[in-house]
C-alpha cells in the first residue's frame, strides 16, 4: 500500500534540494507534485487541494536550520499534515459497559465476516474479553458457516438461529443471550448488499435501534478507493456510525481511502486489517502510517509485533543457551516460527526505515521459510542439537529428504554459523533479553 505515493512524494521533495529557504516561488514545483501525487493515490480533489495549501502556507518563510535542509523541512511539513488528515490520535473501541455492543456493517464483499472474527480474536487476546460472535448475516449463502468456522479457529462462540431469517430477532435474542450466559462483548456481523439499497439500509437500521450498540464500525474494502468514500458518507448518514476498518490493504491500493475518509465522514479509522490470517489487524495510528507513507517505516509497530510473540521467560532461557554456546537447529527454527506468526514477511521487513523502497520489487511471501524448514526437519535430533557431526554424506541426506541441493543445506549451515555469532556477540551486553522479551 502507498509504495507509488511515497516514490512520487520522495521526488516532489527533491525539488527544493539546495534551496537555503522555502519560498512561494520554489515550493510552487513542489506542492503541485505533491498535489499529483494525492489524485494519483485517488484521494479526493477538494481534498488534496486543501491539503497543499495548508502545507504551502505553514512552509514558506520558515527559516532552514542548519541542521536540516528545506526538502527534509519540507517532509516534517507534509508528515505532520498527513498525520492530522488521518485523524491526528488513535481512537479506541467503546467497550466499557459489560456487555458491550459491536455492530458492524458495510457493502457485500468488503470483508465483514472476517474482520468480525479477527476482532473477536483481538479483544479476547488483548483486553481479556469472553466475546460472543453473532450471525445476522442471513442472505448471503454460506454467511453463517464461515462466520461459524471462523469461530471455531479463534475459539469464540458463535450465536445462530436456524430457519430464522429476521436479523433484528436474531440480534435481539443473542444480546439477551449474552446477558444470561456471561459474554461481556457481543459481535453482529450484519448482512451486506452488492450496492447501497434502501432496503438494507432500513435493516441494518432496525438492529441497530433493537440493540442500541455501544459501538458501530463501518468497514470498507480499501481497494475501492474513492468509492470506498462516497459509501462511508450514505452509511454514516444514516448509521452514525463511530469508526471506521479499512481491508485489504495487502491489495494492489493506491491508498486513497486511508487519507480521504476521516475528512470526509469525520469519523476516525479505527483499525486496520489485510490477509486471511486472524490475527492480521492492527488499530490505526496516523502517526505511523504517515510514517510509512514517507518511506520512514514503522519500527514501533515492528517492535510491538516481535513482543506479542516473545516470552520474557522464554527470552531469558534463549540468552542463557546463547551465552553458553548452546544455541542449536531446535532454537534457530523456533525463532523462525515465531517471525512467521508476526504476519507477512515482506510486510514485517518495510516496517524497518529504509527498507520498503528496497523490498518492494522482491518476490517475498509467507513461504519464504519453507526451504529452510524443510532442511532442519530433515535432520536427526542428533544434528539439530550438535551439528558440528554434519558431514558430506550426511548433508547429502539431508538435502535429498529435503528436496533441496547440498548447496542450500550448506548455505543454511553458513547463515547459522553466523546468526550464532551475532547473538552470542548481542548477549554480552544482555541485548537479546531485551530485544525479544521486554515488554
Amino acid at each position: 500500500m502507498f509504495e507509488n505515493l511515497s516514490e512520487r512524494l520522495e521526488k516532489s521533495f527533491k525539488l527544493l534540494k539546495g534551496q537555503g529557504r522555502i519560498s512561494e516561488i520554489n515550493i510552487a514545483e513542489t506542492l503541485k507534485e505533491v498535489r499529483r501525487a494525492l489524485l494519483d493515490a485517488d484521494v479526493n480533489f477538494k481534498i488534496a487541494k486543501q491539503f497543499t495549501d495548508t502545507v504551502k502556507q505553514k512552509a514558506i518563510g520558515q527559516e532552514v536550520l542548519n541542521s536540516v535542509n528545506p526538502s527534509q523541512m519540507m517532509v516534517k511539513i507534509v508528515h505532520d499534515e498527513l498525520v492530522e488528515l488521518m485523524g491526528g490520535d488513535r481512537t479506541d473501541l467503546n467497550i466499557k459497559i459489560n456487555p458491550s455492543i459491536i455492530l458492524i456493517a458495510g457493502l457485500q464483499g468488503s470483508g465483514k465476516t472476517t474482520f468480525s472474527g479477527k476482532l473477536a480474536r483481538w479483544v479476547k487476546t488483548k483486553r481479556g474479553k469472553n466475546p460472543l460472535l453473532v450471525a445476522c448475516d442471513v442472505y448471503r449463502p454460506a454467511a453463517i458457516e464461515q462466520l461459524k468456522i471462523i469461530g471455531g479457529q479463534i475459539e469464540v462462540p458463535v450465536y445462530t438461529e436456524d430457519g430464522n431469517m429476521n436479523p433484528v430477532v436474531i440480534a435481539r435474542n443473542a444480546v439477551k443471550e449474552a446477558k444470561k450466559t456471561g459474554y461481556d462483548l457481543v459481535i453482529i456481523d450484519t448482512a451486506g448488499r452488492l450496492a447501497i439499497d434502501e432496503e438494507m439500509m432500513k435493516e441494518i437500521s432496525s438492529v441497530k435501534d433493537a440493540v442500541s450498540p455501544h459501538e458501530i464500525l463501518f468497514v470498507v474494502d480499501s481497494m475501492t478507493g474513492q468509492d470506498a468514500v462516497n459509501t462511508a458518507k450514505e452509511f454514516n448518514e444514516r448509521l452514525d456510525f463511530d469508526g471506521v476498518v479499512l481491508t485489504k490493504l495487502d491489495g494492489d491500493t493506491r491508498g486513497g481511502a486511508a487519507l480521504s475518509i476521516k475528512s470526509v465522514v469525520n469519523k476516525p479509522i479505527k483499525f486496520v486489517s489485510s490477509g486471511e490470517k486472524m490475527e492480521a489487524i492492527d488499530i490505526f495510528y496516523p502517526e505511523r502510517m504517515a510514517d510509512r507513507i514517507l518511506g520512514m517505516g514503522d519500527i514501533v509497530s515492528l517492535v510491538e509485533k516481535a513482543q506479542e510473540q516473545y516470552d520474557t521467560e522464554e527470552a531469558r532461557k534463549l540468552q542463557k543457551r546463547i551465552s553458553k554456546d548452546q544455541f542449536d537447529f531446535n532454537d534457530f527454527i523456533t525463532q523462525i516460527q515465531q517471525i512467521k506468526k508476526m504476519g507477512n514477511v515482506k510486510d514485517l521487513m518495510a516496517m524497518i526505515p529504509g527498507v520498503g523502497k528496497a523490498v518492494k520489487d522482491l518476490d517475498i511471501d509467507d513461504n519464504a521459510f519453507k526451504g529452510i524448514e524443510a532442511i532442519i526437519r530433515s535432520m536427526t535430533p542428533e544434528e539439530r542439537t550438535n551439528p558440528v557431526v554434519l558431514n558430506g554424506s550426511r548433508r547429502k541426506r539431508i538435502a535429498t529428504g529435503s528436496g533441496t541441493s547440498v548447496q542450500e543445506v550448506n548455505k543454511l549451515l553458513k547463515q547459522f554459523d553466523e546468526t550464532k555469532k551475532m547473538m552470542k556477540m548481542m548477549t554480552k551486553g544482555g541485548n537479546a533479553a531485551q530485544l525479544m522479551g521486554r515488554k
